[in-house]
């Protein structure tokens, strides 16, 4: 198993671990047990933990009926069996649709580069087949073309724009498809003759985004990328994960999407035998196409160089942080209600320091949410001149927003994968995107 996919299954399976946390809550509608807490006490105080943000929308009115898109980080899916991954056992999506807002949930590759996640999700919600670009694959060795979508908003682009709303890598993602329906892509231009270019990479700018929000994004990457790269946790883990969270079903459903690389789950395989074929593949040793090198902070400063904020797309952000000081070393350590699951990752970024001559990681970086640096999450940084501001009510156009810290909040909090309801986040965020002008 090559380097990118150690940091995509330890992320999986820290969190099939935590869903194995949640127990009954889970597959049960409303549980009253403790999911990973001691007592149901303890699950009673963390559930009264509110949202710290004030997301004030821009105007009283609702002055746009643009879709709002969810895309999910590494390791995601819309839906696995009754688990959304936005929400949690509450439907993010569905809460939305009843309150007038239309909404989708993507579900993109869940190891793959920002630039495959990127052509998947432009076709995801056009519809089509999914073109990587001639140059692109032909570069990197994987097909040109992938999956066939129907499309969420087959008229986007005809007098209609998207909301964006991201989680973790997911932001990347984003700002990439933004990046590239603006300005396309010189290399696919100079390579693909003019009939074959997917119109993603052409030079016809797309003013197609109204906005984009990113939620725990490590925009300058994770600095715990180093610690899983080259080393292989047991993948034996995540399939018992996965089985033992579902009930100890058969596990059927996942699947990594990554048809581009020739690892397409065949009809009847089994999970175990396509996991196998994962894990064996030779070919991800080839080059930085990866989840892998794209969350690394030199991957990130790579991305940040290229992908820029444009100046008729909202930026807002989102952080979240679930750790304290210690009055002994300064280092942070996870706070009480932090998922056990994410323990260990968080120890590892709460004193994590490297100093090369383009990445230099000091304490700044120290505060995390169990798998991000909080510090990354405003918005990108290193080798960026995008302008970062806080929210104060008034957005502004080509900036980033940042609307603020989620405190007591870890990296599954914040889509509602634990004991909390955090649809009232999403609502608010909503009414924020819909304020905006049209």
């Amino acid at each position: 198993m090559k380097q990118w996919l150690f940091h995509g299954v330890l992320y999986v399976v820290v969190f099939c671990l935590s869903i194995l946390s949640l127990g009954p809550m889970v597959w049960a509608e409303e549980s009253s047990e403790a999911p990973y807490n001691e007592t149901k006490e303890l699950a009673d105080q963390e559930r009264q933990i509110k949202s710290t943000l004030k997301v004030k929308p821009a105007d009283s009115e609702r002055n746009n009926q643009d879709p709002i898109i969810l895309v999910h980080g590494l390791g995601g899916f819309d839906t696995l069996y009754t688990l959304n991954y936005w929400g949690g056992i509450h439907n993010v999506v569905n809460d939305l649709g009843k309150r007038g807002y239309e909404a989708y949930a993507t579900d993109i590759g869940t190891f793959s580069s920002n630039w495959d996640r990127a052509c998947e999700l432009y076709t995801q919600i056009k519809g089509g087949r999914v073109d990587y670009g001639k140059a692109h694959a032909e570069e990197h060795g994987h097909s040109r073309y992938g999956r066939t979508y129907p499309g969420f908003v087959p008229d986007w682009g005809k007098d209609k724009k998207v909301h964006l709303i991201s989680h973790s890598m997911g932001g990347q993602t984003v700002r990439m498809l933004i990046q590239l329906l603006e300005h396309g892509d010189e290399q696919e231009r100079a390579n693909t003759p003019k009939e074959e270019l997917s119109p993603l990479f052409d030079h016809q700018r797309k003013s197609w985004v109204k906005s984009a929000v990113t939620i725990s994004t490590p925009h300058d990457g994770s600095p715990f990328v180093y610690e899983v790269s080259g080393k292989a946790p047991y993948i034996q883990q995540m399939v018992g994960a996965f089985a033992a969270a579902l009930g100890n079903r058969p596990l059927v459903d996942y699947d990594f999407k990554l048809d581009q690389w020739g690892l397409k789950r065949e009809p009847g395989e089994s999970f175990s035998d396509y996991m196998k074929r994962v894990r064996n593949s030779g070919i991800w040793e080839k080059s930085k196409d990866t989840a892998e090198w794209d969350l690394r902070p030199e991957g990130a400063l790579e991305l940040n160089r290229w992908v820029k904020a444009q100046p008729d797309v909202y930026y807002f952000s989102v952080g979240s942080e679930q750790t304290y000081p210690s009055p002994l070393t300064g280092h942070e350590r996870p706070e009480p209600f932090m998922n056990p699951a994410m323990y260990y990752s968080s120890i590892y970024i709460g004193k994590y320091t490297r100093h090369t001559d383009e990445v230099v990681i000091d304490r700044k970086w120290w505060k995390n949410d169990g798998l991000v640096s909080t510090y990354t999450m405003d918005g990108p940084k290193l080798g960026s001149t995008d302008e970062i501001i806080p929210y104060d009510g008034n957005p502004q156009i080509g900036k980033w927003n940042y609307l603020g810290t989620m405190k007591s909040h870890d990296h599954l909090d914040i889509i509602g994968l634990g004991v909390r309801d955090m649809r009232g986040l999403y609502r608010d965020l909503a009414t924020l995107l819909g304020s905006l002008p049209e």
